[in-house]
């Protein structure tokens, strides 16, 4: 698992792309905060929400929806990539060599970059601007992705720089990371810890998520030890509900128990969104047999779903 973290962890150069800084925020912590949405992930979860964010690279994203099929991205295009056949716009990603020169004569918006490089200085600057919104709703900067802790030196100095400017941070984590370095270079520099624990059983986790669950769990068990010299709010669980992955009575209720066991009162279950089929049409891919639901959870059900936390003594 080290080796598989450091492939990882050479994929970048610099520092990892940007996605998007999104201000007044409210789902992504306490108060008003900005979220940092970094891209690149360690993990390959089917029904990703944000499958834009897997690839550390940047994409070009295809909105044939919204195409008009005027022909004016064709003009720039040198790859071929882009051309018209019988009157619509076909877009041959196998030909695209990402020169993004299309984006600026899209009339419609069809055509979008993801992924644009940021150093930390940027980042900063644009997030100060919504200081006064923090500081009056008790609100802050969260790092999200992707995974923000497969960019450890990167994420250390932009969290180190926001604390000199006395701004509460958050980091969400997928918890596949090596808890050597987060403890030197991460550690230091944050006031929560959003967690997702996903799926318990290894072998189901490694099938819906490309990756064993055994290094989230143990990264978890130490941040817990730690968290217990922290503030009560200091470290919070989460697991998305997917449907028929994810949110099965056996699912749940193992990581119930297993957060129970650990003494833990308090997590957060996040309600599926199905939206995320869209975002996935943008890149060209097609969504997976094991997550093709475009429903959105009964209430009856997340109600149910919350009952096993809540019977475990855990409030959701």
């Amino acid at each position: 698992m080290g080796n598989y973290i450091q492939d990882k962890e050479s994929q970048r150069v610099t520092g990892p792309l940007v996605l998007e800084v999104r201000g007044n925020s409210l789902d992504d912590g306490p108060g008003i905060r900005s979220v940092l949405f970094m891209k690149g992930c360690p993990l390959s979860c089917v029904w990703c929400h944000n499958p834009e964010s897997k690839n550390p690279g940047p994409e070009l994203l295809f909105d044939a929806s919204v195409c008009l099929s005027c022909g004016t991205c064709t003009k720039s295009c040198e790859s071929g990539a882009l051309y018209l056949k019988k009157k619509q716009l076909i877009f041959d990603r196998s030909k695209c060599n990402l020169c993004f020169s299309c984006i600026d004569l899209c009339p419609s918006g069809a055509l979008e970059r993801a992924g644009k490089s940021m150093t930390v200085d940027a980042i900063i600057d644009a997030v100060m601007k919504d200081k006064p919104f923090y500081d009056t709703s008790g609100g802050g900067v969260t790092l999200s992705g992707g995974e923000p802790l497969m960019f450890m030196d990167f994420a250390s100095e932009l969290l180190a720089g926001l604390k000199k400017k006395g701004v509460h941070t958050i980091v969400e984590t997928c918890g596949i990371f090596k808890f050597e370095r987060f403890m030197e270079l991460v550690l230091p520099y944050i006031d929560m810890i959003y967690y997702d624990i996903k799926i318990m059983d290894a072998l189901l986790s490694e099938r819906y998520t490309g990756v064993k669950s055994d290094l989230i769990l143990a990264n978890f068990r130490a941040l817990h030890e730690l968290s217990l010299k922290k503030s009560p709010n200091y470290l919070l669980p989460r697991t998305p509900l997917i449907p028929g992955i994810t949110d099965t009575d056996e699912n749940l209720s193992a990581i119930a128990e297993f957060l129970s066991s650990l003494g833990i009162k308090k997590a957060a279950l996040l309600e599926y969104n199905p939206l995320w089929h869209a975002k996935l049409n943008k890149l060209g891919k097609d969504v997976q047999d094991a997550s093709k639901s475009r429903e959105w959870m009964d209430k009856k059900h997340v109600a149910h779903c919350k009952e096993i936390f809540i019977s475990a003594g855990i409030s959701v």
